[in-house]
């Protein structure tokens, strides 16, 4: 697919290079050239989104695994990505679809409409961009979320928000939900472990709580030694009470060793907790532990008189005091979030699917 916006040519017109717009990379790209991504590229002095319409697989999870814990709780959500992303984490947790580099790794496809439809028929109320980042496949995840918004269907991001401002515009014009990956909260972390900047996905978590309707939550990935200390969370957390709000949902989850990072060993279930007391500490009001076994801190409790609200074992649901409007049955305190009735009963289940074939 040829893309016709986010990117402009360059000085050198011999070689057809152009430069990329999309994100903070601004990569310059001659003829034939692939950007960071690997799936933005150069063809014919154009840039062309090699990926549109094919994706590394289709599977149906839990939307608390995205994680999402107030946006339609117990539902079933249809999950795609596809290959490649535009920041180079060395811990990534799904380096075999975000660092590949064989366009094989792509072998389903489906229509953003065969992609609505099947989450339609599937029962699920929402589809999510996801295993990789949907920013760089910006164009084939917008024209999904039309063709699912035309069937009732709402669409979630998980992204890590390294984009630039204009088309992070167009992008969560979109998006029904986004949960945001804040990796660090040290320049220095994004430069070193991610090949990256804060400063712009501090600026798109602005843009997405302040200047749009999308539903958000954040998650942080503790890896010892890294970005776990109580000094970095307790900045972190101050800066999102301060700058988003108390009531933004945040995720603290355990890091597994992964890809680039071997040596360093699991995050111990006590500094995820530590994360989460220090965050509500400093005032944040839905604070969640993930990755660990750990009820309480997967589950949701009213910020006004602390009642157990949704109870959570990993992704099963059992407790729900929650109206079907989203007000706390004990003291009528609405919940942040977007609810929709009685909660929905998929549970832990993860189903691969297959769309054509």
């Amino acid at each position: 697919m040829k893309v016709d916006k986010y990117w402009h040519q360059a000085n050198d017109q011999a070689a057809k290079t152009i430069i990329c717009d999309l994100c903070p990379r601004h990569c310059v790209l001659k003829e034939g050239m692939r950007g960071f991504c690997f799936i933005r590229a150069n063809v014919e002095g154009k840039l062309e989104l090699t990926s549109y319409g094919r994706s590394s697989g289709f599977c149906i999870d839990p939307i608390e695994k995205k994680p999402l814990n107030h946006f339609l709780p117990g539902t079933p959500v249809l999950s795609c990505g596809t290959a490649g992303c535009n920041l180079g984490c060395k811990f990534c947790q799904n380096w075999d679809m975000s660092k590949s580099r064989q366009m094989d790794r792509l072998m389903d496809q489906a229509t953003p409409e065969q992609l609505a439809l099947s989450a339609k028929k599937m029962g699920c109320k929402s589809l999510a961009y996801t295993y990789n980042d949907p920013i760089i496949f910006m164009e084939y995840a917008v024209d999904t979320a039309m063709a699912a918004h035309e069937l009732g269907i709402k669409s979630v991001a998980v992204t890590a928000g390294y984009i630039n401002p204009k088309p992070a515009e167009e992008f969560f014009s979109h998006m029904d939900a986004a949960n945001i990956d804040l990796k660090s909260f040290s320049e220095d972390f994004y430069k070193t472990h991610c090949a990256g900047e804060l400063q712009p996905v501090l600026e798109t978590l602005l843009y997405v709580k302040n200047e749009t309707d999308v539903w958000l939550e954040i998650t942080t990935l503790l890896i010892p030694g890294l970005n776990d200390s109580a000094q970095e969370i307790d900045k972190l957390s101050s800066w999102i009470a301060d700058k988003l709000g108390a009531h933004i949902p945040v995720h603290f989850s355990a890091f597994h060793p992964s890809w680039k990072v071997q040596n360093i060993p699991q995050t111990p279930a006590s500094t995820v907790k530590q994360a989460r007391e220090i965050a509500m500490k400093n005032g944040l009001k839905y604070v969640y532990t993930g990755n660990i076994h750990d009820p309480t801190g997967a589950s949701t409790y009213c910020h006004n008189c602390k009642k157990l609200l949704i109870a959570r074992d990993w992704y099963e649901l059992s407790i729900w005091n929650l109206s079907p409007e989203g007000a706390c049955n004990f003291c009528g305190q609405s919940i942040p979030g977007i609810f929709d009735g009685p909660p929905g009963d998929w549970g832990s289940k993860r189903h691969p699917i297959q769309i054509n074939g």
